[in-house]
């Protein structure tokens, strides 16, 4: 059994690698190949070039090297139609993933694409280009196949990867001790994002307002796990909080998550992670103006983060653009410890999402993908 598949950046890889060890229990044989990262190769996957060549781009970075990432993908198409796959999967990355997927159709290879885009709120324009590139689409959420449907696209719920692998009951004093971290202390978590524009334009608000708590509430301690590639960019940020008692570790954002009591966070699936930990938290995002500029008025919903689209309110802050500033976070991080009775509401709620999304995905996918090469 022979499998194609491209993830961009590490929430894709973080996905992949876990679809893939439900794949491999059904196919033992499996051989697996195209664009992935470390979680994959972990698992076996033959990475032809690494994810990275997705994940470190935001949107004028793609425009600054398009060149570069078609030229990337002209190559991965023409490998993967040599070797010719049962089927192809392309897990997120929508823009380079769906050129990718018709052209992998139009040479008679099943396509398969994993994460339906946002069309529920701001890609409704993709219907068509999801229809012409996919034969199957293995959605998130529950909500989504519906929307699909109605298109004549073939689509089916397979739930969250990470809802199966997170537990439902998190080993808070475990993960600290693994950190290094005070058993005792108040500690919130800084995910500025994986993305270089995401450390260029969050991650200075991101500490900035981490300073203004720390000066209110001197007693918190403050965790960032810096994304792969991503500690040199934080380290001239650093310097300009000294006084911050800030721990630095490289990855491992899910022990830091299920180690803090809340969390200031980009938006994305981060934010998601965040409630399956059940960590009360603060969204936060920022892009370039011309990039803001571009997409505003373009969300059919009120909402961005994941947990407050799945709830339908919000359960938790979005600063978002101009409103994400040191002192609008820093009051809305603090917030968290002063109301226990929002807090316990919030994470009922995100408990209650966790077992909605917890869904075996990984067999749900292989039955999907296996459905998809059997009609071939």
């Amino acid at each position: 059994m022979k499998l194609g598949l491209v993830a961009g950046e590490a929430s894709g890889d973080l996905i992949a690698s876990l679809m893939l060890v439900g794949l491999r229990e059904r196919w033992p044989d499996l051989q697996a190949f195209g664009m992935g990262g470390p979680d994959m190769d972990a698992v076996g996957f033959q990475s032809w070039w690494p994810s990275s060549k997705l994940g470190i781009f935001g949107y004028l970075e793609a425009l600054m090297n398009l060149r570069e990432l078609l030229r990337v993908r002209k190559q991965l198409g023409t490998r993967l139609i040599e070797a010719r796959p049962a089927a192809f999967v392309g897990i997120d990355a929508p823009d380079f993933n769906f050129g990718l997927e018709k052209r992998l159709r139009d040479a008679g290879i099943k396509t398969v694409h994993f994460v339906c885009p946002s069309i529920w709120a701001w890609r409704a324009g993709r219907v068509e280009t999801i229809k012409r590139s996919a034969d199957h689409v293995l959605c998130l959420f529950p909500f989504e196949p519906e929307l699909l449907h109605a298109h004549g696209i073939a689509a089916t719920y397979v739930g969250h990867p990470l809802a199966d692998k997170i537990p439902l009951e998190v080993d808070q004093a475990g993960a600290r001790a693994a950190l290094g971290l005070p058993a005792d202390a108040e500690i919130v978590a800084l995910l500025p994002g994986s993305r270089r524009s995401e450390i260029r334009y969050i991650a200075p608000t991101m500490l900035a307002a981490a300073a203004l708590m720390q000066q209110q509430r001197p007693s918190l301690r403050f965790v960032l796990p810096a994304a792969p590639g991503m500690r040199a960019l934080l380290a001239p940020l650093l310097t300009r909080h000294p006084e911050l008692q800030l721990s630095v570790v490289d990855g491992r954002s899910h022990e830091v998550l299920a180690a803090c009591d809340t969390t200031l966070v980009s938006s994305g699936t981060a934010t998601l992670e965040a409630a399956l930990f059940g960590r009360p938290m603060v969204v936060a995002y920022k892009v370039h103006p011309v990039v803001a500029w571009r997409l505003r008025g373009r969300n059919q919903l009120p909402w961005v983060a994941l947990p407050n689209v799945l709830a339908r309110e919000f359960l938790v802050p979005e600063l978002l653009q101009e409103a994400c500033t040191p002192e609008a976070l820093a009051a809305a991080g603090l917030a968290w410890f002063d109301d226990p009775a929002r807090r316990a509401r919030v994470q009922a709620a995100f408990a209650a999402q966790h077992q909605t999304l917890r869904q075996d995905c990984a067999k749900r996918c292989a039955d999907a993908i296996a459905q998809v090469v059997d009609d071939a």
